[in-house]
């Protein structure tokens, strides 16, 4: 392929109607006119992957991950024909391809596999004839075809990394924002878009909450150096280019603000103090395909210690049956889940070498008389675990203390 490529993806909430696959569908005609070779990568329409999740609890709350795959691939798989149907409607030539049918072969881990090849001749050879495609984002196959999605958010990675197999000039990702922001400006009116961000520092903002991108779309990126544009779908703006080298990059600088209000905080109690104890959790927590964020262990006192980490709320009910297995396993008193939690983060290269960084995220916090329960820190982003209804409050406090509303 060359590089007059281009890949977009566009959102659930770029595709919730019928009525906004049609406006869609226009600016991507737009584009096919702007553009010998489209390929375009979209989500389920609104809310309709919760709704499926909520359907096959009620139905088995304990259902096999193999056919919560294929229950919620239906979702992206029900898009992309509607998609490729508008623009026909237009005059627009197009197809619409499952991930299966797009070449996208995953790892066999079932709600969260990773991307290991695609083949993507039948997208070269629909694109060679004219026509745009149309791929269903957020999924693959097995080599055995088994149907496998790639988690939360990852339609972003299929977008990502079509474009880096098809050697595009970019991958665009639509969404109901205007690009990368300060932080969620639903929560802080003063929030403003980031005209340029490195990858780094995107990555850390979308793996501690920042919703607008799935960290593993841009950690792709990254190492691909495929540059990644952010926009509104429903604006001109030019939105937030993530890429290698911002221009006019300030080394110490706080980028942004980012919450997440989706985890919960599973603790175990009493565990023996002794080598092995950790590896046997966590590693029965990893073979689940369970993440694992935060982890503290408290000092010990006779022999004895408490455990606890954040996983994501939704794994919550699928980590309970191995939980209680591994705290039988190793002889835990009690399993306590905390999901009156979220967790606030400061992200930025400002962290590197920059005394009395730390102590104005406390003080703005304890001003505002919030209580931090756990923390944790990279070189570039500082996260605190707090009460979830006090994100807003958290949120505003720390863009304020940064001054992140000022350009």
């Amino acid at each position: 392929m060359s590089r007059h490529c281009v890949v977009q993806k566009y959102g659930g909430s770029s595709v919730a109607s019928a009525e906004l696959i049609s406006r869609v569908a226009k600016r991507i005609a737009a584009t096919r006119r702007e553009r010998d070779r489209v390929v375009v990568v979209v989500s389920a329409m609104g809310d309709s992957t919760d709704e499926l999740l909520a359907l096959a609890q009620k139905v088995n709350p304990a259902a096999p991950s193999r056919e919560m795959d294929q229950l919620l691939a239906t979702g992206e798989t029900t898009t992309a024909p509607l998609m490729a149907m508008a623009l026909e409607r237009l005059g627009v030539r197009a197809i619409s391809l499952t991930g299966l049918q797009a070449g996208i072969r995953t790892s066999s881990t079932h709600r969260s596999a990773r991307i290991v090849d695609i083949v993507p001749q039948r997208i070269i050879d629909e694109l060679e004839a004219g026509r745009v495609v149309v791929v269903a984002g957020f999924q693959g196959a097995t080599e055995d075809l088994d149907i496998t999605t790639l988690g939360r958010g990852g339609s972003d990675t299929t977008a990502v990394a079509l474009a880096v197999e098809l050697e595009a000039e970019r991958c665009e990702i639509y969404t109901d924002v205007a690009g990368v922001y300060t932080a969620d400006p639903r929560v802080e009116p003063r929030a403003r878009p980031i005209p340029e961000i490195a990858y780094a520092e995107m990555l850390e903002f979308a793996a501690v909450g920042a919703k607008v991108m799935h960290p593993r779309a841009v950690e792709i990126g990254e190492t691909y150096e495929m540059p990644i544009v952010v926009r509104s779908t429903f604006g001109d703006g030019p939105g937030t280019l993530i890429c290698k080298h911002p221009a006019m990059e300030d080394r110490q600088k706080i980028r942004g603000i980012a919450h997440d209000s989706g985890v919960a905080k599973v603790i175990l109690t009493r565990v023996p103090d002794r080598p092995g104890i950790a590896a046997t959790v966590f590693g029965a927590i990893g073979a689940a395909g369970i993440n694992v964020d935060i982890i503290v262990q408290n000092v010990s006192h006779d022999g004895l210690t408490d455990l606890s980490f954040t996983i994501a709320e939704e794994d919550l009910a699928r980590a309970r049956p191995v939980l209680d297995e591994v705290a039988r396993k190793v002889g835990a008193t009690e399993i306590v889940a905390d999901t009156a939690i979220a967790t606030v983060s400061v992200v930025g290269t400002a962290f590197l070498g920059t005394p009395g960084m730390f102590a104005r995220i406390f003080r703005a916090l304890s001003a505002r008389q919030i209580n931090v329960e756990q923390i944790t820190t990279s070189q570039i982003h500082v996260t605190v675990v707090i009460a979830r209804d006090r994100v807003a409050e958290a949120v505003q406090a720390l863009h304020a203390e940064f001054e992140l509303e000022q350009d």
